[in-house]
């Protein structure tokens, strides 16, 4: 079995377009997934995070049963957006062998329109596995092109999240795994990833 690269990006993934997950109450998640867009409810001037792992935003999320992120949402979106995302990010935290000191890395962060945290992928079980999963967070500039610009479908995806944990509660890890969204490499080569990987 091939070994996974520690700080990869693994998601479903188009010639155009990569898949990320929110999770939101329902008052932010069904018009979404309705209208394809974000309602004007949603705060344009709040970080957002955006996860390209399923299993990273069940995590996050409880399996869509914390307060507040009942409506697991699929949000495709340009290429080209989540890249530019990528080329203007900052880690958010400090690393001596990225940055050349402290001081550097924080006018790093405050100028960067987006944030980058590797956390450690999960399993079906919602355990920690040896290799770190990408969480985007945008503000600023990045928030608005991607609310207004990057964005190329919005699907509510909790009935097959409710799925799923019922397959894992039974113990069927194989039928839960099937409907698993199929999430490989993402082709984002070192000059987009060098000055992210702590």
């Amino acid at each position: 079995m091939r070994e996974e690269p520690k700080h990869g990006i693994r998601a479903q993934h188009t010639a155009s377009t990569i898949t990320v997950y929110q999770a939101y109450p329902p008052e932010i998640g069904v018009p979404a997934a309705r209208d394809g867009r974000f309602p004007g409810v949603w705060k344009r001037d709040r970080m957002t995070w955006i996860k390209p792992s399923f299993l990273w935003m069940m995590y996050r999320c409880g399996w869509a049963a914390k307060e507040g992120q009942e409506t697991v949402l699929a949000v495709e979106i340009a290429r080209e957006g989540f890249e530019w995302a990528l080329r203007n990010s900052c880690l958010s935290h400090y690393a001596p062998g990225v940055h050349t000191d402290r001081a550097s890395w924080k006018r790093e962060l405050r100028r960067a329109p987006a944030r980058v945290q590797w956390d450690p992928e999960r399993d079906l079980h919602l355990q920690p596995l040896p290799h770190r999963s990408l969480q985007l967070g945008l503000a600023g500039e990045a928030a608005h092109r991607y609310a207004d610009e990057w964005i190329r479908a919005v699907t509510d995806v909790t009935p097959r999240v409710r799925e799923i944990r019922a397959l894992v509660r039974d113990r069927d890890l194989a039928a839960a795994g099937r409907l698993l969204p199929t999430e490989t490499t993402y082709p984002a080569g070192d000059a987009l990833l060098a000055h992210l990987r702590a």
